[in-house]
C-alpha cells in the first residue's frame, strides 16, 4: 500500500479514533507527533470571532520546536468563553503528557458544531488511545485524516516529492471541509507534515504563498469558519542542506508544498457539501491583480451561476451579471467570455455558439471559465463548485 498521507514524510506518526464527539459514532480525534520535534508554521481565519482552539494554537506555533498537533472534529469550541480557552489548552495539556513534552509544544484545532462546550471526559480518552497507538503507516494517516472529517463524504490526502541537494523531500497533507467555505488567510482545517530541513522563517513564507494560491481560491458559500487552521510540520529528516534563504532549493519546496495544496484544493471542491462538479474562472486583462480576484471570485460565488454550472446551462448572462455588479473596471465594448474553449460573449455582444456543445462542458466533472476584462494585463484564478438541493438539505439538517 503506497502512502499518500501525512505519514509520508520521515519523521512523523499519527493516529484517528473515535471517543464519542461525534453522535454517529465516526472517527472524531486525531493526533499527528513529531518525537524529535518540528519547526512548525500555520495560517489561520480572519473571522473575528475564533475558536478557543485558534486562541491557543496562535500562542503556541511562536514555539521553536512544536511536537504534536491534536484535532477534534463534532464540535468547534467556539463561542465558549474562557471554559472553552481551558479546555482547548487541557486537549494540549493531556497530548503532551503522553507523548513526553511541553504543553506550548503541542497545536490544535477544532471542527464542528458552534456554540457547545467539548465533551472533554472523552476527548481526553481519546487522545490517550490515539497515543497509544501512534504508527508511521498509510493506514495510520488516513485514520488522521478521517478522523477530522465532519460533512465531508471522503478523506483528502496528497503528497508531492522532489529532490534538493540529492536528497528525496517529501510533503504530505490532508484537509477537511466541504462547507463554510470561503476563506482569507486559511481554510477549513488543514494539516501539512514534511522532512524538509527548512528555517521556520520561511516554512511560514512557503505555507502562506501555497495556501494563498489554491486552498484561498476555493469558495463554496462565501463564508468562512471561526475555527479556519492551515498549519504545516516540518521534522528535517530529509538530510537535505537547510535551507536558509529564497533561491532554487527554497522554489523547489515551494512548488511541491504548493502543488499538494492545490490538489486538496480541488478534492475539496469536489467533495464539497452537494457538489457534483468543480469549475475554474480565470479572468485576465484586468486592471490589476486585485480586481482580477475580485471579479474571479463574484463569478465563482454567484448563485444563479453555480446552479446553471449544476444544471449544465451555458447560461453566460448570469456570468457577465456577476462580473458587471463587482465594482471592477471593465471596457464593455472588449469585454469577453468563454466556457471552456468556446467563445460565448464577445466585445460586448452575444455570439453563436453551439449551445449543445457547451452544455456539454459544463457537465464535465471540471470546466474551465474565462473572461477577459478589456482594461489591463492583470490575471487570477477562483475555484468553485455547483450548488446543488442537496447542499440546502445538508445545512437545514446539519445541527438538528
Amino acid at each position: 500500500m503506497s502512502n499518500n498521507t501525512i505519514t509520508a514524510a520521515k519523521g512523523f506518526k499519527a493516529a484517528g479514533v473515535s471517543c464519542g464527539v461525534k453522535r454517529s459514532g465516526n472517527k472524531d480525534l486525531a493526533i499527528v507527533v513529531c518525537p524529535d520535534g518540528a519547526k512548525a508554521a500555520a495560517v489561520f481565519t480572519t473571522n473575528k470571532i475564533v475558536s478557543a482552539a485558534v486562541t491557543i494554537c496562535k500562542e503556541h506555533i511562536r514555539a521553536a520546536k512544536i511536537n504534536a498537533a491534536v484535532i477534534n472534529s463534532g464540535n468547534a469550541n467556539a463561542c465558549t468563553g474562557k471554559k472553552g480557552i481551558k479546555d482547548a489548552f487541557a486537549m494540549c495539556r493531556q497530548t503532551a503528557e503522553n507523548i513526553g513534552c511541553k504543553s506550548e509544544n503541542v497545536l490544535v484545532a477544532s471542527t464542528g458544531i458552534i456554540g457547545e462546550f467539548l465533551p472533554l471526559d472523552k476527548i481526553k480518552l481519546g487522545i490517550d488511545e490515539a497515543a497509544g497507538s501512534l504508527s508511521n503507516s498509510a493506514k495510520a494517516g488516513l485514520d488522521f485524516a478521517q478522523a477530522i472529517m465532519t460533512t465531508d463524504t471522503k478523506a483528502k490526502q496528497a503528497v508531492a516529492t522532489v529532490k534538493i541537494n540529492g536528497k528525496i523531500v517529501t510533503v504530505g497533507g490532508t484537509a477537511k471541509g466541504a462547507g463554510m467555505i470561503g476563506p482569507n488567510m486559511a481554510t477549513t482545517i488543514s494539516v501539512f507534515t514534511t522532512d524538509a530541513d527548512i528555517s521556520k522563517a520561511l516554512l511560514a513564507k512557503a505555507l502562506k504563498a501555497a495556501v494563498g494560491n489554491s486552498l484561498n481560491k476555493l469558495t463554496v458559500d462565501i463564508h468562512q469558519s471561526t475555527n479556519d487552521t492551515a498549519m504545516i510540520l516540518a521534522s528535517g529528516k530529509a538530510g537535505n542542506k537547510t535551507i536558509k534563504k529564497a533561491g532554487a532549493d527554497y522554489n523547489k519546496f515551494a512548488k511541491a508544498l504548493m502543488n499538494v495544496c492545490d490538489d486538496l484544493a480541488k478534492r475539496m471542491a469536489l467533495d464539497a457539501e452537494g457538489a457534483t462538479k468543480f469549475f475554474k474562472v480565470v479572468v485576465n486583462q484586468a486592471a490589476n491583480k486585485s480586481q482580477a480576484s475580485k471579479a474571479a471570485r463574484a463569478v465563482a460565488n454567484y448563485p444563479l451561476v453555480k446552479c446553471a454550472v449544476h444544471g449544465s446551462d451555458p447560461n453566460w448572462g448570469r456570468i457577465i451579471c456577476a462580473v458587471g455588479s463587482c465594482g471592477v473596471n471593465l471596457n464593455l465594448d472588449k469585454l469577453k467570455c468563454k466556457i471552456g474553449s468556446i467563445t460565448v460573449f464577445s466585445n460586448g455582444k452575444p455570439v453563436k455558439f453551439d449551445t449543445k456543445k457547451v452544455s456539454g462542458i459544463i457537465a464535465k466533472t471540471e470546466h474551465t471559465i474565462t473572461i477577459s476584462l478589456g482594461v489591463g494585463k492583470a490575471e487570477d484564478f477562483c475555484y468553485g463548485c455547483d450548488l446543488s438541493k442537496e447542499y440546502v438539505m445538508i445545512n437545514a439538517d446539519y445541527h438538528t
